[in-house]
């Protein structure tokens, strides 16, 4: 466990990428979309803004970050690859989990400004800040989990087997997705699948969310375990 830490630590070590530029994508995109309220009329109510979701998308470049540039420096050290992975997975698990109740927060300042003076909606998007606080908190969680979990993913792949087995992987991930399309389509499905789709909560899309994640997680561990650093 304490090399688990000590992977965790080192993650760190480049606060830029880890702490600084999250934070500049936040309070850049936040602005952003202040600036454009501030020019729509003001007549107009209810404006929702998707610019929240720009550091939960950075959490995907994080993923192939903290697996390319460090792992190979882990190796070097003797670090054991699961504890890469423990220290790893556990310490952006935090992270992720700070930020989805820091988006919790700044939605309830949201609400309670109204819309910060100008009926905006950044965090506080109404089908999410309908639920409790901890389905917001979980939603938020679970959204970025997942995209830093696809980013470690894809660089697991490419560490294991280079430009050709990320390509085959995404290529193959793309069929498997068609035939999906074309087996809803065949079966004439597609009113029973949008059906499912608007039935779905916060809560119950962060299950489903959590579960494409753990696949995610469960998978690349068995790549890194033959991944060349």
């Amino acid at each position: 466990m304490n090399r688990a830490v000590a992977v965790a630590r080192m993650q760190l070590t480049n606060k830029w990428i880890y702490l600084w530029i999250p934070l500049i994508i936040l309070v850049a995109s936040t602005l952003i979309s202040l600036a454009i309220f501030a020019m729509i009329p003001g007549d107009a109510s209810n404006v929702i803004s998707g610019s929240g979701q720009a550091v939960m998308w950075y959490f995907f470049a994080l993923g192939i970050q903290a697996m390319t540039l460090l792992f190979p420096f882990s190796q070097a050290l003797s670090v054991s690859r699961r504890a890469f992975y423990i220290g790893t997975i556990g310490l952006f698990s935090l992270v992720a989990l700070a930020l989805a109740v820091l988006y919790w927060v700044l939605g309830l300042v949201e609400q309670a400004t109204d819309g910060w003076g100008m009926k905006g909606a950044i965090f506080a998007i109404p089908w999410i800040a309908e639920g409790a606080w901890y389905t917001q908190i979980l939603f938020y969680f679970a959204v970025t989990i997942l995209l830093f979990l696809l980013g470690f993913w894809s660089s697991t792949i490419y560490k294991r087997w280079r430009t050709v087995g990320l390509t085959a992987a995404l290529v193959g991930a793309g069929a498997v997705l068609l035939g999906v399309i074309a087996l809803i389509t065949w079966r004439e499905a597609w009113p029973s699948v949008g059906a499912w789709l608007v039935q779905l909560t916060p809560l119950s899309l962060a299950g489903w969310l959590l579960a494409a994640g753990a696949l995610l997680a469960l998978t690349s561990y068995a790549t890194l375990r033959r991944a060349v650093p």
